[in-house]
């Protein structure tokens, strides 16, 4: 497989994801973060979300999930993200993160994506864009290649 044709730009990837309670406790466990407005309903009540809410970085998290595991793929090693926070995340929201490659630098191997995460009434949650370094993605993909071919 030529490297070049590896990646293009407008490609996209997504995928969904379903926010739960158990999801957010297991995050603050993980992290450290126990901000009661994500674990304490009834300190969320007092806020101006009303709710719970999920970690901003929860929810960011699954662009690396859907960078590593499905596009570009395993191998897949992140340079940058850049992330901003425009709504909050609700127990229960359905999420929808995607990528979509802006540029490929075949010479260095590095893929630039706009990166989104949008709930399930296709609002922005969380935008920002992901620089990867993806030579071992490209390696695995030509040697797939190869061997089919």
């Amino acid at each position: 497989m030529d490297e070049t044709a590896a990646f293009f730009v407008g490609q996209t990837a997504s995928l969904r994801r379903t926010v739960s309670a158990a999801d957010v406790e297991a995050f603050a466990r993980v992290t450290g973060d126990t901000n009661p407005v994500h674990l304490d309903e009834a300190y969320a009540a007092s806020t101006r979300f009303h709710h719970r809410i999920a970690h901003g970085m929860l929810a960011a998290s699954y662009i690396s999930a859907l960078l590593g595991t499905e596009f570009p793929g395993p191998g897949t090693i992140y340079i940058s993200q850049s992330l901003t926070f425009l709504r909050p995340v609700y127990l229960g929201d359905t999420l929808e993160v995607s990528a979509a490659v802006s540029t490929f630098r075949a010479d260095k191997s590095i893929l630039t994506l706009a990166t989104a995460v949008k709930n399930q009434h296709g609002d922005t949650v969380v935008s920002g864009e992901a620089v990867c370094l993806v030579s071992d993605v490209v390696r695995s993909n030509a040697q797939s290649g190869a061997a089919a071919g």
